[in-house]
């Protein structure tokens, strides 16, 4: 072969191979578009997908009326077919009549004439409520057909199918979650009816939870008239430790800088049951702090019941000690919507025993017990629980009780006078919080939090506490005392990682507190920080500078917070 030829040869060559690769590449179907000339052509991974997507085609036509449409082949070649669509008369209105709908789907007083439109939402309305009532493999049928011009009349049949009711759950993956504890969360009981909205629900009411998520939507595993979930999870590194030093101002010596500190530890689904167990630990200054304990269980006695017991303990410098103890039972009313019961004990006991002999009031700290009972409602509608980028999450709580004023032998008998002992004291809180997505590397955090306390006796250690980082950030944690508070936080965060961002803040709020001089203090703030994703955990840094009525906006008052958050 002389030499000049072979370009020419390998040209050849390379145009069979090409040609031979790219009818490799899938099955290509060709249809013209309604009113249009053009062809339109789309490739699918196997043949079967292919006769799927003409069998969508021609639903889509008989549902816009073409009930005569069908199709077929102008060529087939080289894994390319292009096909011919008939639609034939288009019908407007369907004189129906009933064969064997029961009444609950018929109803008698409806009109037999419907349109179009009306006729397909009949459809599938029943078909959605034999869908959610056991029968998901109900069809529906046109009898005894008669076609005048645009109006089609016939007998509506429904079959049925086999009713088929709900197995046990089962994980396909290697979650350390209890199958049973799955079942209770799922809502979905053994032997009920097979519910496709039901399991919907169930989907979404796990990704409310921060133990693990759904790698994709449950599936159904159907036999003998029995119908198992399987959902495949994935379980998260929920667990975190999280440690935060601060550097503050020292009040008592201004040569020197105080460090505060916090650990917070938390363990969830341990057992892969639901169970919860937190420790919160934080020094606010020298000589004050506090210890918060938690512990949950889920589904109490495999019933739909939760159960909380949770203890704190605030040790206030010198002045007082105050004792929390709290018992709290809580249920999911939906997917969205969790309610809570809940009861505690309060109590709150002066330290200081001299330098009263000389008052002719009562100080502004007293020793009290307080039993309360409360409610309380959270409405859930984050896109996910641990790093939400969109929707909202509503916390209230409102509480009422008796309150027992307790006479304090270091304070002369006559400040208490003729002062009432038992009073009834009220408290409300609601923190609303929402996430908004602008863009992949754009997002803005908003959050709201207000609180009342009423009590004709009320006294410092009965407040609310404020101020801080989970709070108004460039003041003390638990700086602000207030009978009633809101303040408002924003966020903008300029993302660069899933977890990881950049973030501008501005807090602002308006306190009331009867023992300040002016008892109205609007505190506000401003500052900066960075929440960078390390693999294995978080590394949180904030600066703030704060204003209000007792601190000047000063960078000699800044704020500064940095910790690590490990999860595992």
């Amino acid at each position: 072969m002389p030499l000049k030829s072979l370009p020419y040869h390998c040209l050849i060559v390379l145009l069979l191979f090409a040609n031979s690769a790219f009818a490799q590449e899938g099955y290509w179907l060709g249809w013209p578009e309604k009113d249009r000339k053009e062809i339109r052509w789309e490739n699918f991974e196997t043949e079967k997908k292919r006769e799927s997507k003409i069998d969508s085609l021609l639903a889509q036509l008989k549902g816009l009326g073409y009930v005569g449409a069908g199709w077929e082949s102008e060529f087939n070649r080289n894994d390319s077919l292009k096909i011919r669509l008939y639609y034939g008369p288009k019908i407007e209105w369907v004189d129906l009549r009933n064969q064997n709908l029961p009444s609950n789907l018929w109803k008698e007083k409806q009109s037999k004439t419907l349109s179009l439109e009306a006729y397909n939402q009949l459809l599938s309305a029943c078909l959605e409520q034999l869908q959610n009532t056991g029968f998901p493999f109900a069809s529906l049928e046109l009898d005894s057909l008669e076609l005048k011009g645009n109006r089609l009349s016939g007998s509506l049949f429904l079959d049925k199918g086999p009713e088929i009711r709900w197995d046990s759950v089962e994980i396909a993956s290697s979650s350390k979650t209890n199958p049973k504890y799955l079942q209770r969360l799922s809502g979905l009981e053994v032997g009920a009816p097979f519910s496709q909205q039901d399991l919907d629900r169930s989907a979404i009411r796990m990704s409310r939870l921060p133990y693990f998520e759904l790698q994709e939507a449950p599936g159904v595993r159907f036999r003998f008239q029995k119908a198992q979930p399987n959902f495949l999870l994935r379980d998260r590194n929920a667990n975190v430790i999280d440690g935060i030093i601060g550097l503050l101002p020292n009040e008592n010596d201004p040569q020197k800088v105080l460090i505060t500190g916090q650990l917070d530890l938390q363990l969830y689904h341990l057992g892969g049951r639901g169970r919860d167990v937190e420790l919160k630990w934080q020094r606010f200054n020298e000589l004050t702090q506090s210890l918060d304990l938690g512990f949950k269980e889920s589904f109490v006695f495999n019933s739909g019941i939760d159960i909380w017991g949770d203890f704190r303990l605030l040790k206030q410098d010198s002045t007082f000690l105050k004792r929390h103890l709290g018992l709290t039972l809580g249920f999911r009313a939906n997917q969205q919507v969790y309610v809570r019961f809940f009861t505690k004990r309060q109590a709150s006991d002066l330290l200081a025993n001299f330098g009263f002999n000389n008052l002719t009031e009562l100080p502004d700290f007293a020793d009290f017990r307080w039993n309360e009972f409360g409610i309380g409602i959270v409405a859930n509608g984050l896109d996910q629980p641990v790093f939400p980028r969109r929707g909202f999450l509503l916390d209230f709580r409102f509480s009422a009780g008796n309150k027992r004023l307790l006479q304090n032998t270091a304070l002369p008998e006559d400040l208490y006078g003729d002062r009432n002992l038992n009073t009834p004291q009220y408290a409300l809180q609601l923190e609303i919080e929402k996430h908004i997505y602008f863009k992949p590397f754009w997002g803005a955090y908003l959050r709201s939090a207000s609180g009342w306390i009423q009590n004709e006796n009320l006294f410092l250690n009965d407040l609310f506490r404020a101020g801080g980082l989970s709070s108004i950030r460039g003041f003390n944690e638990n700086f602000f005392f207030a009978s009633a508070y809101s303040y408002f936080n924003l966020e903008q965060r300029l993302f660069f990682d899933q977890e990881s961002y950049l973030l501008i803040f501005a807090d602002a709020g308006i306190l009331e507190n009867p023992y300040f001089a002016g008892k109205i203090d609007q505190p506000f703030a401003l500052g900066a920080g960075l929440n960078l994703d390390t693999g294995s955990g978080l590394f949180r840094f904030i600066y703030a500078v704060g204003k209000s009525a007792e601190q000047p906006f000063s960078l000699s008052f800044s704020k500064i917070h940095f910790g690590y958050l490990a999860r595992f």
